[in-house]
């Protein structure tokens, strides 16, 4: 998998994916998510007009993976580092918030979980202090991940490590986390994790309103992180992240030192990818270390690349256009499913290079008469 950056042009344009007319189809499409959970509360089933609670929690879970990818795509799109390991922050920002809900599903916060039993542990560890309150485990959904990333971050991009060079070593501290969380000692679980989630801030998180209300969280944390995203790649900022991109040797002799922006982008991706991960957990019901293995972080890259990277909105329609397929294909070929998204990401690196948004502009421009 190549890293080189590919010159700006062959970067959709942000300026023209964020004009008013995009703006309002953004908004028509995010009010027709919106109302899913509603039609849902409002019609029984039968109805020509019920949304199922099970399309609802996939649709749900969908728009955390939107939220991954439009994380990666801060930092291998306009950044042009590649990661292979996001899949790390995403499972830490579940495992934060799934602490509290496995303390919040004991009739006391003191009883420690069967994992835990089956240990001989008679209380929880000191890392598990505080995590029955919902504030403290929400802080850990970003400080745990961001910590990690900016320590991580900072020898990487102090030693000038890049290219296929930073993707491997991104790829191999994902696998070594993957390996310590599956050790039954270090109080995570194990190869189960946690599940049997109860209760949330006090409400049962299996009730169909509560699922609806986490479900609308989501879509409007994802929106809020769209709009905060757009901030930053239209900022100075972003103009530095994308001369990053294009010519990081340029930038230096122009007197920018690249440490400073690099690291900030890349600890605000990984707290982000963290909050979508945090999110993705009650509405799933169980995170493990599964959630950590290089197949899921190669399978975020294939989401950025397939919808457009560099254009924030192409990783929201690749996230939900990959897993909606894989949804299909695995109910129907699941055991040729790996193949079919090899095939994808290969198809997609020859004939597509700007990814759904690209192909859609194409469209565009031929429809209008103007050159592709």
């Amino acid at each position: 998998m190549s890293t080189t950056p590919m010159p700006a042009t062959h970067y959709a344009s942000s300026t023209s994916l964020y004009s008013a007319k995009a703006w309002g189809a953004i908004t028509l499409v995010v009010a027709i998510f919106a109302a899913l959970p509603a039609l849902n509360l409002a019609f029984p089933a039968g109805h020509p007009l019920h949304v199922s609670a099970f399309a609802i929690a996939l649709i749900g879970k969908f728009i955390c993976y939107a939220m991954a990818a439009l994380a990666l795509d801060l930092v291998w799109g306009y950044t042009g580092i590649l990661s292979l390991g996001h899949g790390l922050f995403f499972a830490l920002g579940g495992y934060a918030h799934g602490m509290y809900l496995m303390r919040a599903a004991k009739p006391s916060p003191e009883m420690v979980p069967d994992f835990m039993t089956f240990l001989s542990w008679k209380t929880y560890p000191w890392f598990w202090s505080f995590t029955e309150h919902f504030w403290y485990a929400a802080l850990l959904v970003v400080v745990v991940p961001g910590l990690l990333a900016f320590l991580f971050g900072y020898f990487a991009f102090r030693s000038r490590i890049k290219g296929v060079y930073f993707s491997i070593i991104t790829q191999a501290l994902t696998f070594a986390a993957m390996l310590l969380f599956f050790r039954n000692e270090t109080g995570f679980g194990g190869n189960n994790g946690f599940t049997d989630f109860k209760k949330i801030l006090g409400y049962d998180i299996t009730s169909t309103d509560t699922r609806a209300v986490l479900y609308w969280i989501s879509l409007a944390t994802l929106l809020g992180a769209l709009i905060l995203s757009r901030a930053i790649t239209q900022s100075k900022l972003g103009r530095v992240l994308t001369a990053i991109r294009d010519s990081e040797g340029r930038l230096r002799f122009l007197g920018y030192e690249p440490l400073g922006f690099k690291l900030f982008i890349w600890t605000f991706s990984a707290m982000l990818c963290a909050v979508a991960g945090a999110l993705y957990v009650p509405q799933v019901g169980i995170i493990n270390p599964g959630e950590m293995s290089t197949e899921n972080s190669i399978e975020m890259v294939i989401w950025v690349a397939t919808g457009g990277r560099g254009t924030l909105v192409g990783p929201i329609i690749g996230a939900g256009a990959i897993n909606g397929l894989k949804t299909w294909f695995t109910s129907v070929f699941p055991e040729f499913w790996l193949y079919a998204l090899g095939l994808i990401f290969v198809l997609v690196t020859l004939f597509l290079p700007q990814g759904l948004v690209g192909l859609a502009r194409q469209i565009s421009r031929r429809i209008k008469g103007e050159k592709a």
